[in-house]
């Protein structure tokens, strides 16, 4: 992928910023850029999401860079060659640094996905696992506008040049395309059924036991074929979970589609904060059992130690590129609740180093270490030595870096990827010394379930349940 729009925009033009109306649901505005090169919606999930404030939306970017599974930079020449985290920030630097005094969270800059695969070229890894799924390892590209929603405020923006907003205001007033129809045509079906997940979870204990690590994420992929419309499923997925940090990116046969409820990284005026969550409850069918659950999961010691271990994980990441004495955990095992499922989700701040630039910091934590486990490359090496297939963008990143240094990414768990006909989702969860083996496969099918059955609603005549996978 190149260069897109060098013709129609002067990269030089000044940035305005021009009040748009508001719309409580970012899909009325996507609706119409759907269908456009490059189009990107990082979706707070408002209404339904609590906690969500801010919806990014764009498409036309200047340039889209793509990084292979083997770290290779295609597209630009000028980029070749040079490290995937290097490429990208030289890629950022070519949008001028003069942009309005604006608390806006995005005034221009990268928007895209890094997948967990691309951890691959930062540590060592013997690269066991197989490549099913050909989305790249990530796919970034350079924007120079953006339709912003401030769900606090309640206001919206179009951010970009004289030229861009004419171009905009355009796209947005074109008619819209309807979502067509989505389905399935066959069920999910697991890569590994439930003797082969307590297989690799025996030998989880087992590394555990010898003191390779002290937890390991275990994860497992599940696919299906489909036909119709990714927007359709997306509005599908997103009415039955809203998330705080998801999003939706499509091109050609090959999609993501996020519901995710974890922020990865946000810097924000160089200070630092990652919200990693470990622990997990269903919620319940009623109020008193839903308190129950919830009351079970924050006592849980097994679930507060699994946190903890990734908390002081995380510190150390945060620890390679703020300032130190600056790092510190203003919250440890706090209880977040959503649609489906009770989280624990501790809170770890830091203050970037003077000379450290956001992308610097993703590398540092790149991947992150909720998915990964502790210590980090160790754990790593047991998951592509036990996972029979790479995650591609599962366990990756979703997110932004802006022009003046803010950054924000999630970590993309409760992920959907489309590659060709085949929709592919991943469920899992940390293992420490005292799992249990059907506890875990039960709470790795407990995260996924909703997704699976919006994706399933009015497909089929049956309802599905977990025998349909094992």
């Amino acid at each position: 992928m190149g260069r897109l729009l060098r013709e129609d925009v002067v990269m030089t033009a000044p940035i305005e910023i021009t009040p748009l109306p508001y719309h409580e649901d970012p899909l009325d505005y996507f609706a119409a850029l759907r269908d456009r090169p490059g189009a990107v919606l990082l979706d707070s999930g408002r209404p339904m999401a609590p906690g969500g404030r801010y919806d990014i939306l764009s498409c036309d970017p200047l340039e889209l860079l793509e990084i292979d599974a083997a770290g290779r930079v295609s597209g630009d020449p000028v980029l070749a060659g040079l490290p995937p985290f290097v490429a990208q920030q030289a890629l950022l630097d070519r949008l001028p640094g003069e942009v309005p005094d604006s608390r806006l969270p995005f005034l221009g800059g990268l928007i895209g996905y890094w997948s967990y695969d691309l951890g691959h070229q930062l540590e060592p890894m013997a690269g066991r696992a197989h490549q099913a799924v050909t989305l790249p390892a990530s796919r970034v590209g350079l924007y120079d506008w953006a339709v912003i929603q401030d769900h606090q405020r309640r206001q919206s923006w179009l951010v970009g040049s004289a030229s861009r907003r004419r171009q905009v205001l355009g796209w947005l007033e074109t008619p819209v395309r309807p979502a067509t129809g989505f389905r399935l045509t066959a069920p999910f079906a697991a890569e590994l059924s439930r003797e082969d997940y307590l297989a690799r979870f025996r030998t989880v204990q087992a590394y555990i036991r010898a003191g390779d690590c002290y937890q390991i994420n275990l994860t497992q992929r599940f696919s299906a074929p489909f036909e119709g419309d990714l927007w359709a499923a997306y509005r599908r997925l997103r009415l039955a979970t809203p998330t705080p940090f998801a999003g939706y990116l499509a091109w050609k046969d090959q999609a993501i589609l996020s519901l995710s409820p974890e922020r990865f990284l946000r810097c924000h005026d160089g200070q630092v904060e990652t919200r990693p969550i470990k622990g997990t409850r269903p919620r319940g069918a009623t109020p008193e059992v839903d308190r129950q659950l919830a009351r079970e999961l924050c006592e849980s010691s097994k679930d507060r130690a699994e946190n903890v271990m990734i908390t002081d994980l995380l510190r150390n990441d945060l620890g390679r590129v703020c300032r130190p004495g600056s790092v510190r955990v203003p919250q440890l095992c706090g209880l977040e609740s959503y649609a489906n499922v009770h989280h624990l989700v501790s809170v770890i701040e830091g203050e970037l180093e003077a000379g450290r630039r956001p992308m610097d910091l993703l590398s540092a934590a790149f991947p992150g270490g909720s998915i990964t486990g502790a210590p980090k490359v160790r754990a790593m090496q047991i998951i592509d030595e036990l996972e029979p297939s790479r995650r591609s963008a599962y366990c990756g990143s979703l997110g932004y870096v802006d022009v003046r240094g803010q950054m924000d990414t999630s970590i993309a768990i409760r992920s959907v990827v489309a590659d060709g006909s085949r929709l592919h989702l991943w469920g899992g969860g940390g293992l420490v010394a005292d799992s249990r083996g059907e506890d875990e496969y039960t709470e790795s099918l407990d995260k996924i379930r909703h997704l699976m059955q919006a994706l399933m609603a009015a497909d089929t005549e049956s309802t599905w349940n977990k025998n349909q996978i094992d």
